[in-house]
């Protein structure tokens, strides 16, 4: 909400009068024609923006005015320059022609004045322009804010440009990135006598260790200033990456006989011009940008083993492998008999950094090149990905920016990860250690990730580390821990949990928890111990975040592909959490798979038959008998036999006589009613199956009738319940004494279920459904027939 004084400004802003408005616009002008343009201009400015923005309606300015506020556009002011650009968005969009824009000023079209160009190709028509004339033509400084602009075109609005634009740009890429001058530019003078033009010769560019450079300009040379085609080299290194991936979105405009044109040169022809540098004039302008691109990367990449005197000049190295090593990705997925010129180099790289982690950030790149081009080339990827799912996660996942590039390589790459990489799906233990140390940031990744990493071998064993993952939080802050405070120190005796870390006889229960790969068992046997030894951590804010994050992932299709295996854990595990997510999933669960009602009937009873159960785990206990009365059936699985039928309906009938024949303990509450009719239903399902049965529940049933027809009862506190539970009973009752029918509406037969009339050739219904197809159609064709 805004302020008193703000709604103030807003509403006079709003009110003003047409004849005030008019005497603001002459006032204004005459400040825009003064030589110096003070804070009085700014003031005046910041109003007349605060007018035109506070109305929904567009207002349209004196053309002297808006003439005043384009030539402010290229004030050297850069508050003038917004607020100028500000106050023309909220008047009538302005023309190409409006601007007044052309080689002469083109320096003068700025980020600002470009924002108000509405016809895009038009912009980007005049910037390639000033491309094409020569340096001396205009001023210098114009094409550093040429490209830029470009950058932004491109990647909004990609089909602006045209065919002759690629061809353009992609010639002068070529020339800034290969031909830039290897000379040092003219540095801020240092003062002195001999500080004239004459005594100062330029001296050639160096490399980031001082030796002299002998070789062409790269954005990782050095020297006392850069000249303005040297700066230019930098502009296009920065965009050649987004220029390459971009470039094939251009609208098909006229295009020039330059273009590449790959129907008039055969590719192996283009793979021979391609090897040799010096006829690399002969390829058409996209082919050459490739090979220049090509050049440039390998000299980055030969420039980056040098060492560095400063440590800024140590991350720009990184930051320039990086983009290298992805632009040579690019290069190649256009041109793959590029491939084998470049493995040699990438794998050289690789050698020398996979064994340095300071350079993960540039290891994952090259992952994705030898993920890309591995099999092409056929080189063996194995130390590629033990490295990367190997000690990336294990070493580093305390690390937010590697976590977060590392997830968006797999979401990425999840097709080909998973048909190529055998080690993704074994990696989970180790990739959720990255979950497990950040939590709230991570779980969006890997609720897309988890799907990916469920197999046949897999599924068990994943359900089981995701249900371990508060514990796994703990160990690697104890793992941390350990590490910065050493045995000897006592500031680490503090931790009874860090002491059972340290201590051989619970080390393997950690080392469990901290392994690499999938495939050394489901869980820990000595589960109790580990939560023993790890209680203290329970409040810590890491693990307590991951063990909300735990619901989450479980909420997710992930749990139940997981439990689809018949060896999956029953669904009442000791496990707190666990009971909780399968309360929600149950249902879903046992529709799948009928069958675990069998094999799972043992846990399911014990679970059901406690009466406690009724008062502290309601959702879940309610599941559990309602699926126990629907599933355990014949027709669901054929090993249910007739004495399993009768031990669960003793099991429930007990509850059930005991939760409403006597009041709750003393400050609990009642059962709930919805507790109360689904064991009724239950041992009604039940006992249609087993007519012998029917005896039984039907005697409850109708002393049910005549203990509530006194009035309230002690196990149900309220009336309306009660006469909804009094109501479900007679329902059953009725329905209980045509046995037949019972089983009939109680245990329906599939085709009842699921019902396909419209299938099915024995009734009427899909005859009548022909019959009326048929008639449309007549009645259409014969419509047509009339138009034409």
């Amino acid at each position: 909400m805004y302020s008193h004084g703000s709604e103030s400004l807003i509403r006079q802003a709003r009110e003003i009068q047409e004849s005030e408005l008019n005497k603001f616009y002459s006032r204004l002008i005459k400040l825009l024609q003064g030589k110096e343009l003070g804070h009085e201009t700014v003031d005046s400015l910041q109003r007349l923006h605060l007018i035109l923005s506070a109305t929904k309606y567009t207002r349209t300015l004196p053309p002297e005015l808006q003439k005043r506020l384009v030539s402010l556009l290229s004030s050297p002011v850069e508050q003038l320059q917004v607020l100028s650009s500000a106050v023309l968005r909220e008047t009538l969009p302005l023309s190409g022609q409006e601007l007044n824009y052309n080689q002469e000023n083109i320096g003068q079209l700025n980020s600002h004045a470009a924002a108000l160009l509405a016809d895009l190709s038009s912009l980007c028509a005049q910037l390639l322009r000033s491309l094409e004339s020569r340096q001396s033509e205009g001023p210098a400084h114009c094409l550093t804010h040429t490209l830029p602009i470009l950058n932004t075109v491109l990647t909004h609005s990609p089909e602006s440009l045209t065919e002759d634009h690629v061809t353009l740009l992609s010639k002068k890429l070529v020339d800034w990135l290969r031909y830039a001058s290897i000379t040092q530019g003219v540095g801020a003078s240092s003062g002195g006598f001999f500080t004239g033009p004459r005594s100062r010769q330029p001296a050639p560019i160096a490399e980031l260790d001082g030796t002299v450079s002998g070789d062409f300009f790269t954005v990782l040379c050095v020297g006392q200033g850069f000249t303005d085609d040297q700066w230019m080299n930098v502009y296009s290194f920065s965009m050649l990456r987004h220029w390459l991936l971009t470039y094939h979105s251009v609208s098909n405009g006229n295009t020039t006989a330059d273009t590449d044109d790959r129907s008039e040169v055969d590719g192996s022809v283009v793979s021979m011009v391609s090897a040799t540098s010096s006829s690399s004039r002969l390829l058409p302008p996209k082919e050459r940008l490739r090979e220049k691109a090509f050049q440039y990367c390998q000299r980055l990449i030969e420039q980056s083993d040098r060492k560095a005197h400063k440590k800024t000049d140590t991350d720009l190295q990184k930051a320039c492998l990086v983009e290298a090593v992805c632009i040579l990705d690019c290069v190649c997925v256009e041109d793959t008999s590029l491939v084998f010129r470049t493995f040699p180099c990438i794998k050289g790289l690789f050698g020398r950094l996979s064994s340095d982690l300071s350079f993960a950030r540039v290891l994952l790149p090259i992952a994705q090149f030898y993920l890309n081009h591995g099999e092409m080339a056929a080189v063996d990827c194995e130390s590629v990905w033990n490295l990367v799912f190997g000690r990336f996660p294990a070493e580093l996942f305390n690390d937010h920016f590697l976590a977060h590039e590392l997830l968006r390589f797999l979401r990425l790459n999840l097709e080909s990860l998973q048909l190529r990489v055998p080690q993704y799906t074994h990696s989970f233990p180790n990739l959720l250690k990255l979950l497990a140390w950040d939590s709230p940031a991570l779980v969006d990744d890997f609720v897309d990730l988890l799907p990916s990493l469920v197999t046949t071998g897999t599924a068990v064993e994943l359900l089981h580390t995701l249900l371990d993952l508060p514990c796994l939080s703990a160990t690697l802050v104890l793992q941390l821990r350990s590490v910065c405070l050493p045995i000897a120190d006592p500031g680490g005796r503090g931790l009874l949990s860090l002491d059972a870390f340290r201590n051989p006889s619970f080390r393997g229960l950690f080392l469990f928890l901290l392994r690499t790969e999938a495939g050394s068992g489901d869980t820990i046997d000595r589960l109790s111990t580990l939560h023993e030894l790890l209680a203290e951590a329970a409040d810590w804010p890491r693990v307590v975040q991951c063990a909300q994050t735990v619901p989450v992932l479980l909420g997710t299709q992930v749990l139940l592909r997981c439990v689809s295996s018949p060896s999956a854990p029953h669904p009442l595990h000791p496990s707190h959490c666990l009971c909780r997510v399968f309360s929600c999933h149950l249902l879903r669960l046992c529709k799948l798979h009928p069958s675990l009602v069998v094999d799972q009937s043992h846990e399911l009873l014990e679970f059901a038959g406690a009466t406690a159960n009724v008062y502290s785990k309601e959702e879940i206990y309610t599941h559990v008998v309602w699926v126990l009365g629907e599933y355990l059936s014949v027709s669901c699985d054929s090993r249910c036999s007739v004495s399993l039928i009768t031990s669960c309906f003793e099991a429930l009938e007990a509850v059930l006589f005991e939760i409403t024949s006597s009041a709750p303990a003393p400050g609990a509450v009642c059962a709930a009613p919805r507790v109360i009719t689904t064991l009724m239903s239950a041992l009604a399902k039940l006992a249609s199956r087993s007519h012998d049965l029917i005896p039984r529940v039907s005697l409850f049933l109708s002393k049910l009738r005549t203990v509530t027809r006194g009035g309230s009862v002690a196990w149900c506190s309220d009336e309306d319940d009660l006469v909804a539970i009094v109501t479900r009973g007679e329902e059953l009752w009725s329905l209980l004494k045509a046995p037949g029918v019972a089983q009939s509406v109680l245990t329906p037969p599939p085709h009842v279920t699921t019902p396909q009339w419209h299938r099915d050739i024995n009734v009427a219904m899909p005859l009548r459904l022909r019959a009326v197809s048929a008639v449309g159609f007549m009645q259409s064709k014969s419509t047509s027939d009339v138009c034409s």
